[in-house]
């Protein structure tokens, strides 16, 4: 499962660059703009008269894509996450000591123990 997980999130980055390309690509209404620097024309001397209706129809496909692949894979992670929890998979847990380590002195003696004066009854009126 995680393989085809891997392959569809290689595909939705894919689909992801496609669809900026395309709309990076189609002219502006106002025939200016982004579209038009970076190669509206060229898209109109490729696809002739149609350039609109063609990348149009494009943008509507990839986005369509790019949405099916961005819902399939947040399903599978679903999927995955809650089947590996079940599988005993998960990430394993690591017991902390309950007590502190003692440290230890370099020249091979005790390490004195500080003493903390715990508060008493207060004596004051």
């Amino acid at each position: 499962m995680s393989i085809l997980l891997g392959i569809s999130t290689f595909v939705l980055i894919l689909t992801s660059i496609f669809l900026i390309l395309l709309v990076l690509a189609q002219k502006a209404k106002s025939d200016g703009g982004m579209g038009a620097a970076m190669g509206g024309g060229m898209a109109e001397a490729t696809f002739g008269a149609d350039t609109g209706n063609v990348l149009s129809k494009a943008t509507i496909n990839a986005a369509i894509v790019f949405f099916v692949l961005s819902f399939a894979l947040y399903l599978g992670r679903i999927y995955e996450r809650k089947h590996a929890s079940a599988s005993g998979a998960s990430l394993p847990t690591i017991a902390a000591p309950l007590a502190p380590a003692t440290p230890k002195s370099t020249a091979g003696g005790a390490v004195p123990a500080k003493t903390v004066p715990i508060p008493g009854p207060s004596t004051k009126p």
